[in-house]
């Protein structure tokens, strides 16, 4: 089964032009080397990476793929990028993705964030040719009630903090694009298949964002320091990042088949009995490098952070035949091995990675 859906991945992408949006972040680099590797033809639109020290600065030389630093709120950059280029595919991850960020810079991360998702698709909308496009929100858009509950596709979108709400919004657009200009029903006409995936809490190499975990655990045991946790009985589904890629590729596969059977929205998490709280990531992290502690830094007067979110992913293995191939002790181990073994030859270990996850 693994090397049918290799070949449909390389006989998917292989030669076909690829726009990603967000191809400096930490998941947007992953996907670009990802998409390098299978011989698509790339063209990414981004902000300047603000670390130079992130995957994407180790990597970006290696890779031959057209190279745009810009804004995803300037509309008319935007909408000629996406036009002279002509894609078949859209992955759309350009995003303000730190919910304690939002609290910082609220209307800013509804521009980016909702603005940003529907200059994406107005710019779709003047395609001449197919298109599949995947739209990636995050596990953070349901109303939640931080109940013992998997959250399904079809239930309430909502948002407590800038961000979740944001992305609620995003969807929200996702949907009015779909059924008022891609409505499947004129799929002959259009021909553009869109759909949305919302991701889990995403681990793996290369992240060094603010306000992360594993960003934060690797600092602290670089520099020797106990590592300060603020949330540590805040319970996520955790995934490597080659997960949900996983998912977004497949997906961009599907749509590609049949855009009526497989628009939509998609969860893409790990498996119900694999949400690991905080603290139990921490220690498996510390297992992993070999050493170092964690102190509680968690307080009453912190920014609102979720205690409890987990995601129902039934649709997209029924639907899609996705499955997570790692289980969260897994993922956190790659991503440790990563952190650990990566420096000096960054290009080739991700790649490394990559290949390893295909074979499993």
């Amino acid at each position: 089964m693994e090397s049918l859906v290799n070949q449909e991945l390389l006989s998917t992408y292989r030669g076909k032009k690829v726009f990603i949006t967000g191809h400096t972040g930490f998941k947007g680099a992953w996907l670009l080397l990802w998409l390098h590797s299978l011989g698509a033809e790339v063209k990414g639109y981004s902000l300047a990476p603000e670390d130079e020290n992130c995957l994407f600065s180790n990597i970006h030389k290696e890779i031959n793929f057209s190279h745009v630093i810009a804004d995803i709120r300037d509309k008319e950059r935007l909408s000629t990028e996406i036009l002279n280029f002509q894609p078949d595919f859209i992955f759309h991850l350009a995003a303000q993705a730190l919910v304690r960020r939002s609290y910082e810079i609220p209307a800013e991360t509804f521009e980016i964030n909702v603005v940003g998702t529907a200059n994406v698709l107005e710019a779709v909308k003047e395609l001449s040719v197919p298109c599949s496009i995947v739209v990636i929100t995050t596990d953070k858009v349901y109303e939640n009630r931080e109940i013992n509950y998997h959250y399904k596709e079809d239930d309430i979108l909502g948002g407590y903090d800038p961000y979740s709400a944001s992305k609620a919004a995003a969807e929200v657009v996702v949907s009015s694009f779909r059924n008022s200009f891609f409505n499947i029903e004129n799929y002959l006409i259009h021909r553009k298949g869109i759909a949305s995936a919302r991701a889990g809490n995403v681990i793996g190499g290369g992240d060094w964002n603010k306000d992360r975990i594993i960003p934060d655990i690797i600092r602290a045991l670089e520099k020797g320091q106990s590592i300060a946790v603020r949330n540590p009985n805040a319970i996520r589904p955790w995934q490597h990042v080659l997960e949900p890629l996983g998912g977004y590729l497949r997906l961009g596969i599907l749509l590609n088949h049949d855009a009526s059977k497989y628009s939509g929205a998609y969860n893409f998490g790990p498996l119900p009995n694999d949400h690991l709280p905080v603290s139990s990531l921490v220690a498996l992290s510390l297992e992993c490098w070999g050493s170092g502690n964690w102190i509680d830094n968690s307080t009453s007067t912190a920014p609102h952070e979720a205690g409890l979110l987990q995601l129902d992913i039934n649709k997209a293995k029924a639907k899609l035949n996705w499955h997570p191939k790692l289980n969260s002790k897994e993922a956190i181990s790659w991503t440790i091995d990563w952190y650990k073994s990566a420096y000096g030859n960054i290009f080739n270990y991700t790649l490394q990675q990559i290949q390893k996850y295909h074979q499993q």
